[in-house]
């Protein structure tokens, strides 16, 4: 009889073993390269609260003791939100310019809870990219990865703060899907930022989430969710065409910003030119109206270290068709140049097509 309850107790610890095993391998089993790197990236993603000061003039009131008009200014607090990421243990955050414009007040929620305020180190608008401090030191920070070896149809992951539900758990949330394609171009748009070789993806991606990481399966950053495309004027929620600024181009404008606080682009050319009507092309016998025509070179400016004449036809500017000193600027916003780059002319001197490369300096 004895001998018969060991054995039942032994089947049934062996039962219980057994189950805890099987348990054990069923957890393990949920875990997966995409949990894996949502675990690793979380820690070093922050929610970011703005707090704009906007000043209203509202129409003129009486005044009770001169009987005469005054006019009323009223000053209001815009709030607004918007998504972070850690990227070095001092305390510098990566996140969109357009998320901290104008702002009065910054406060950065980290994972867990706590709050910091946080400093502007530098913006640059033309990018869509600012770097913030705050000023504790010891943060998990992420690993940055090679926004150029992805592939179409590879996972991607956006992790953020969309609608503030960072507030909510205290943690960010995420949202899978593939990138979609890169290399999206999208040029100058008029908030005043120039959108290039944008990664797109169908990871839900909503109002909240800008500024915030876009994860591939490895648990690497490569890229920073920026804007979305919505159906129509009165659906502004993700329908599943989402873009990101490619995490090599963030890389090299934060270091810029780190280190001068801005990207320089207050630069010139010394060049001065005029669209081509037709009365100046029969004035002057010009060949084409295509082009503009130079006017103008400043005295040891860089347009006359280039070599560039008064009379020249500049036709291309870095490859793309010239009718107007509007299509230059274009070329170079779009471009996103900055002093110290070069651009290449294709210029019509005397029936003759010359080439000119024009070192952009800075504006004195």
């Amino acid at each position: 009889m004895i001998n018969k309850i060991y054995v039942l107790i032994l089947i049934f610890f062996s039962a219980f073993i057994i189950c805890q095993d099987q348990y054990e391998n069923i957890d393990l089993s949920r875990k997966n390269a995409i949990s894996n790197a949502v675990e690793k990236v979380s820690p070093s993603v922050v929610g970011i609260h703005v707090t704009q000061l906007k000043r209203q003039r509202s129409r003129n009131l009486i005044d009770p003791f001169w009987g005469g008009f005054f006019p009323h200014t009223r000053t209001y607090k815009v709030e607004s939100m918007g998504s972070g990421l850690i990227v070095s243990t001092d305390g510098y955050i990566v996140t969109n310019s357009h998320v901290t414009e104008d702002a009065h007040e910054i406060i950065v929620t980290l994972a867990g809870g706590s709050q910091y305020d946080a400093t502007i180190i530098g913006q640059d608008e033309l990018t869509d990219i600012a770097l913030l401090k705050i000023d504790i030191t010891g943060f998990s920070h992420a690993v940055l990865g090679n926004s150029d070896n992805l592939i179409v149809g590879e996972w991607a992951i956006a992790i953020g703060n969309p609608l503030g539900l960072f507030d909510v758990s205290n943690k960010p949330t995420a949202s899978l899907g593939i990138i979609s394609g890169l290399h999206m171009d999208f040029g100058l748009k008029e908030s005043g930022s120039v959108y290039q070789d944008m990664i797109q993806t169908d990871a839900s991606i909503n109002q909240g989430n800008s500024g915030g990481p876009l994860v591939n399966s490895l648990g690497e950053i490569i890229g920073i969710n920026t804007f979305i495309m919505t159906g129509n004027t009165y659906n502004h929620g993700s329908i599943g065409i989402g873009f990101a600024i490619p995490i090599n181009m963030v890389k090299e404008i934060t270091e810029e910003l780190k280190h001068h606080g801005r990207i320089e682009r207050n630069f010139t050319t010394g060049v001065h030119v005029q669209k081509i009507d037709p009365y100046i092309q029969r004035y002057l016998k010009l060949p084409t109206k295509k082009g503009v025509i130079v006017t103008d070179v400043e005295k040891n400016s860089a347009g006359s270290f280039a070599g560039i004449e008064i009379g020249d036809v500049i036709l291309e500017v870095n490859e793309r068709l010239i009718n107007s000193r509007d299509d230059i600027l274009r070329v170079i916003d779009e471009g996103l140049l900055k002093v110290g780059d070069e651009i290449q002319l294709k210029i019509l001197r005397d029936d003759e097509v010359k080439y000119f490369s024009l070192k952009l300096a800075e504006r004195k």
